[in-house]
């Protein structure tokens, strides 16, 4: 695993907009802006097994995330990594958590929570600019 760049991983810490990469089935890469939470060792992502994107990752659990520095939209970060685990999150706490972190007051649980997972990725490489 290669560590991250010098000066980057503030990037991961700050609350900003993430966008997850991941491979369809059918070999096409798909994009989503998400919140996401960096706890020094995995990236955790909240999801449901509604949505395509676990699909996906269900197919080919590579993927990567993009983060950009909103003051220097130059500089970025990727981090590729697996995904390690998904855990079942069925009362959304994990939900209410990010939304915590990215300023919503007063957050509560999503209309969807019963279906909702913490999807936890294991960076193994990171790139940056």
């Amino acid at each position: 695993m290669s560590e991250i760049p010098a000066g980057y991983e503030e990037l991961l810490v700050r609350p900003l907009i993430g966008h997850l990469a991941t491979v369809r089935p059918d070999g096409a890469p798909s994009v989503t802006p998400m919140w996401y939470a960096w706890d020094g060792e995995l990236l955790r992502f909240t999801h449901t097994t509604k949505r395509t994107r676990l699909r996906n990752i269900e197919h080919n659990p590579h993927v990567s995330l993009s983060v950009v520095d909103p003051e220097q939209p130059y500089r970025y970060l990727q981090a590729r990594g697996i995904v390690e685990d998904v855990e079942a999150d069925p009362t959304g706490a994990f939900y209410v958590e990010l939304a915590e972190r990215y300023g919503m007051d007063n957050p509560q649980p999503p209309a969807d929570h019963e279906d909702r997972v913490i999807v936890k990725v294991r960076p193994f490489a990171y790139s940056k600019q």
